[in-house]
């Protein structure tokens, strides 16, 4: 290269260094000179005019809005990843802190959560008080509750259960440890209609009228049937449950939503429970609950029929609610490969969880087999 082509290329080196904004090393990795070449090169040029005032003038000026910018990225990250610790005690945007130091700078972190640049030093020597000793025990009971009880609690229940356990809690407590750990309901939802009323049976009256209490198990108990999806098809879930304590007392699956999947968990409601004359049985009008199969086992056994309004699913809200808790509990949390394989895990939820543990807030928080227990 000759000597002036030499020195035109030291003075654009300069100049991209000078007003790029791009570091030196990036500077010298792109032209493919070291950093001590281009550092002389610097020092050799700054007195001449290879960079006017006002283009280096122009160039500090950006460079300084450049860093100004990343400092506004930096801090609008830490608020996204932060806003919810922003009002809570120092010792919570400590922790913060100090989980993110790796991603953020620390004297940022600090500015945005408004704490002193000593507290997190200070925070990471000092021992834990005893609240958060205590606070450190109670996760740890709340993290093995919600896996115990399928993540399905939020803070009243979980509040209860630590309650159970010994603990002497309350739901604001509950709720801060919960929130600011990430431990929450698990919630989602599909629909599929599962109520034919296009039929020729005969139709009774409503005679729960929305009253879903009882006092005493075996006077009222209603009905319904909601489906499941399976790779291999829709798989339907026919209850009964008794509405004294929501228990599930009688349920049977099929993969075709006839009368016979009704009737079978009909009759084993009936073989567990043995109901007493006069016992009010309650469904919606579809027409397996119609059908003179179904009404014949019922007279047999000396129900009083009673059926919801036409499309009115808020006169079997009960059955609703548990069609709801079980999806969101079970159901939706998975891909369903076989019918079989979402059979099991019904049967493991009904009989292994909802029916002698999940607590209900309808029966001051106990689980249908405790409260059932407890009235007689």
């Amino acid at each position: 290269m000759s000597t002036g082509r030499t020195d035109e290329f030291r003075q654009d080196a300069v100049r991209i260094a000078l007003t790029s904004g791009l570091t030196r090393k990036q500077v010298a990795d792109d032209l493919g000179v070291g950093m001590s070449t281009l550092n002389k090169w610097i020092a050799a040029h700054r007195d001449t005019d290879v960079v006017s005032k006002k283009d280096l003038s122009l160039a500090q000026k950006n460079d300084r809005l450049r860093r100004e910018n990343r400092i506004l990225k930096e801090e609008r990250e830490i608020l996204k990843k932060g806003h919810g610790v922003l009002r809570e005690a120092k010792a919570v945007r400590f922790r913060f802190i100090e989980k993110h130091r790796s991603a953020f700078s620390v004297g940022r972190m600090c500015h945005v959560m408004n704490v002193s640049p000593r507290g997190p030093r200070a925070f990471r020597t000092r021992p834990a008080s005893r609240r958060q000793r205590s606070d450190m025990v109670t996760l740890a009971h709340t993290r093995e509750q919600s896996r115990l009880r399928l993540g399905s609690y939020g803070r009243p229940r979980m509040t209860e259960e630590l309650k159970e356990i010994g603990l002497d809690i309350g739901h604001r407590r509950v709720g801060r440890l919960m929130r600011l750990n990430g431990i929450s309901a698990i919630r989602t939802r599909k629909h599929k209609a599962t109520t034919d009323y296009n039929h020729k049976f005969n139709i009774a009256s409503n005679l729960l009228d929305r009253d879903f209490n009882a006092d005493a198990p075996n006077q009222k108990w209603a009905g319904d049937i909601t489906y499941i999806w399976t790779h291999e098809g829709w798989l339907y879930l026919a209850v009964i449950l008794d509405l004294h304590s929501r228990r599930v007392i009688g349920w049977a699956v099929s993969n075709r939503m006839k009368r016979d999947l009704a009737i079978r968990a009909l009759s084993m409601a009936i073989a567990f429970r043995k109901p007493p004359k006069g016992c009010i049985h309650h469904t919606d009008r579809g027409s397996q609950y119609c059908s003179y199969d179904y009404q014949k086992i019922l007279r047999q056994n000396a129900f009083k029929v009673s059926m919801s309004g036409k499309g009115n699913f808020y006169d079997n809200a009960a059955v609703q609610t548990f069609f709801k808790t079980i999806k969101a509990e079970l159901i939706w949390r998975r891909s369903w490969e076989t019918r079989r394989q979402a059979e099991m895990a019904i049967f493991e939820y009904i009989n292994g969880f909802y029916n002698p543990r999940r607590r209900h807030s309808a029966l001051g928080w106990k689980n249908p087999v405790a409260f059932e227990r407890k009235v007689a």
